[in-house]
Order: structure tokens, then C-alpha cells, then sequence
């Protein structure tokens, strides 16, 4: 696991299971880099959505640009982390 502060640099690479969030009670920014770019077409359809995405519209975006999620996995990070999910 790997924890960063305000100003860290943190590199996730491909093909590897990855999740984050703000465990703080202050606003968290993140500057998130794809390279090579296309991925960001998927936030960009997800900012056009008018309504928060079901499940299965994000399983097909994530299908449409190669991303696989474990959706399965939020339950169990949220009780072993103490989280909550908003949705």
C-alpha cells in the first residue's frame, strides 16, 4: 500500500489493480497523467452523462476503453479501510 501527502508524486503503472481515496476530512485534488493519452475520452463521457452512471454503463465504458473494475471489491475495501462509498 502506498500512502502520499499534498505535493507527492505516486506512479501507478498498468495492467496492476489499483483503488484511492481522500481518508482526510479536507478537500483532496488530484492531477491524475495518462500517457499514451485515450483513456481520458472515458472521463469525458462520464462528465456528459446527466445523472450518476449505474453499474453497467460503467462496465461498458470501462469495456469500450480497456479498463477491467472490480466493483465486487467496494464493499470489502470500505469495511477494511472504515470508508464510505457516496453512491
Amino acid at each position: 500500500m502506498v500512502y502520499a501527502e499534498a505535493g507527492d508524486l505516486i506512479f501507478k503503472p498498468r495492467n496492476q489493480w489499483h483503488t484511492f481515496w481522500n481518508d482526510g476530512d479536507s478537500l483532496c485534488r488530484i492531477l491524475e497523467i495518462i500517457a499514451p493519452g485515450g483513456f481520458e475520452g472515458m472521463f469525458d463521457e462520464m462528465g456528459s452523462m446527466t445523472g450518476p452512471p449505474t453499474l453497467d454503463e460503467l462496465r461498458a465504458l470501462g469495456h469500450k476503453y480497456g479498463i477491467d473494475e472490480d466493483f465486487e471489491s467496494i464493499g470489502r475495501l470500505c469495511q477494511e479501510f472504515g470508508l464510505a462509498f457516496p453512491m
